[in-house]
């Protein structure tokens, strides 16, 4: 799955930066290709509205 920031994590919980962090993505319009696995999808899913996805 391609996933790519949208909205920035400034202003929400450091929990959600670190996810955010923790899928390897540091600046707004950056994207990654990951794995579709269940850890990978759990992250995704809290952080949902700070990213886009695409499969």
């Amino acid at each position: 799955m391609k996933i790519t920031l949208v909205k920035s994590p400034i202003g929400y919980n450091r929990d959600q930066l670190a996810t955010v962090r923790a899928l390897g993505l540091r600046k707004m319009g950056q994207s990654r290709e990951l794995p579709e696995s269940p850890s990978i999808a759990g992250m995704v899913r809290k952080v949902i509205h700070l990213l886009e996805v695409t499969k």
